[in-house]
């Protein structure tokens, strides 16, 4: 087995000088499997986008660049909404607009790579580049699903204890709440750059992803990776495994006094506000576990499997501002202001 300390393979002459440079016993082995090559602390890899459609990658990225557009847009347009109406002052609505800000950094650290395969053939990245990406990436997803969990708290005091919202759910709670979450994200994801370091001996630098995903890096390792996907199941199961079944049992309380209301117009305004959660959760929650499961089951055809993690990653975020926004009058209002002044001055 030839170790190589550059990212991709050499010229052929570079390979058998170093072939004759080897003991005798080392070139009995090269002899009989000449293609058997590692790579030794590799400097860059070499991301293909999806694999099996890399002759369509340049038109499938024109509808990725529109889901990114609606995304940006409509959380940029939330981030201006929810800070200038004081009625959006709400722990809701701030929770909001955290979660529009971590959409827009999911797209930011997603996007320009992920365009510059499909659009521009570049395909190589530094390998330290590629583990920060994996840490946003993962680290971004994970501060999703914990703000999800205290947006579906919020519902669950509102509903069920509405007399204590406010006293609850103070500035002060709110802000330590979004600081568990980031913290919570950032060192337990930060866990999985530091153990993938930790490995040394590739047997490839292609990663089959239009982006750097644990699982897809790890999966390159030469050596024994057993830690790096127990540590990949932990933090899988501790963040979002834990968030969804909290979210489960609030949205199961929720429900249980909802039915207890004595009027159906009081059952029908309390269920409808919790309509747009439900829809996040389960669009959120359903693909990420596919994501996550594929990677290891591996029963998941690769072109499908990298298709809807991206999509995963870039559907949320796109979703997010429209189904909320829709639910909500004062955002539709204001977003219709926003819309008529531009018109108007353009006029």
């Amino acid at each position: 087995m030839t170790i190589k300390d550059e990212t991709f393979p050499s010229s052929s002459h570079t390979f058998f000088n170093r072939y004759h440079k080897q003991p005798k016993e080392h070139k009995i082995s090269a002899s009989i499997k000449p293609m058997n090559m590692s790579y030794l602390n590799p400097k860059t890899v070499h991301l293909i986008g999806i694999p099996g459609l890399e002759h369509v990658q340049f038109w499938i990225g024109f509808p990725f660049l529109a889901v990114c557009i609606v995304a940006i847009l409509g959380n940029i347009i939330l981030l201006i909404i929810i800070p200038a109406e004081r009625s959006l002052h709400q722990p809701m609505y701030i929770f909001l607009a955290v979660l529009a800000a971590t959409d827009i950094g999911l797209c930011a650290a997603i996007a320009p790579k992920m365009f510059a395969i499909f659009w521009f053939r570049s395909y190589s990245m530094a390998f330290d580049a590629c583990l920060a990406q994996l840490f946003f990436i993962h680290a971004l997803q994970c501060m999703e699903s914990g703000i999800l969990l205290a947006m579906a708290f919020d519902r669950y005091i509102a509903i069920c204890d509405p007399l204590r919202h406010t006293s609850i759910l103070t500035p002060s709670v709110l802000g330590r709440l979004m600081g568990v979450v980031a913290v919570r994200a950032a060192v337990l994801v930060g866990l999985l750059p530091v153990l993938i370091r930790r490995l040394h001996v590739f047997h490839s630098v292609r990663i089959a992803h239009s982006y750097c995903e644990h699982m897809a890096v790890v999966k390159l390792a030469a050596e024994d990776t057993r830690v790096n996907k127990i540590c990949g199941l932990f933090v899988g199961f501790s963040i979002l495994g834990f968030d969804m079944i909290l979210i489960l049992i609030s949205y199961g309380l929720i429900f249980q006094a909802v039915f207890r209301l004595p009027q159906k117009e009081a059952r029908l305004k309390a269920f409808n506000t919790c309509t747009a959660h439900i829809f996040v959760f389960l669009e959120f929650y359903i693909l990420a576990f596919f994501s996550f499961f594929s990677h290891r089951v591996g029963h998941v055809a690769p072109p499908t499997h990298i298709l809807l993690s991206t999509i995963y990653l870039l559907l949320p975020p796109a979703l997010n501002p429209v189904v909320y926004g829709v639910k909500n009058m004062v955002i539709r209002k204001r977003v219709a202001q926003i819309f008529l002044l531009n018109h108007g001055s353009q006029q």
